[in-house]
């Protein structure tokens, strides 16, 4: 399995990472065992389980992700877990005010800064392969 994030390169940095724990959230309350178990250094000090799987960010314009995200649905893989965050979710005060929110807005307004994508590494990476990573 292979994970990917996709995030709008023209946000500010704080919001691009907001964007990238978002999903990881997302998906980490998803894919059961995406985490490995807690670790011990030698003088006995607990480090909490980390993602066991590389998530490599990539980057792409806000339209150019809508229009991926687009194309994710039409296909409608069951194999491929997709997660989008939008403009409507980061200005939004609490999920009530989001969903709230969402429910009102057309899905030609909603502006995408970010999509996780997790399934088969082969179906991913045509997804993906072409896309550039974050720098």
């Amino acid at each position: 399995m292979k994970c990917v994030m996709i995030i709008d390169l023209e946000l500010p940095l704080g919001i691009q990472m907001n964007t990238a724990a978002a999903l990881g959230i997302s998906l980490a309350s998803a894919v059961e065992g995406l985490t490995g178990k807690s670790v011990v250094d030698q003088e006995g000090h607990i480090y909490e389980g980390i993602t066991n799987v590389p998530i490599p960010i990539l980057a792409l314009k806000g339209d150019e992700i809508k229009a991926k995200y687009d194309v994710l649905l039409e296909n409608q893989n069951p194999e491929l877990k997709v997660y989008a965050f939008v403009d409507v979710a980061q200005k939004s005060l609490s999920y009530e005010d989001y969903e709230m929110k969402l429910a009102r807005t057309k899905y030609a307004d909603v502006g995408f800064l970010g999509l996780c994508i997790y399934g088969p590494k082969k179906m991913v990476n045509k997804l993906t392969g072409n896309i550039k990573m974050m720098r």
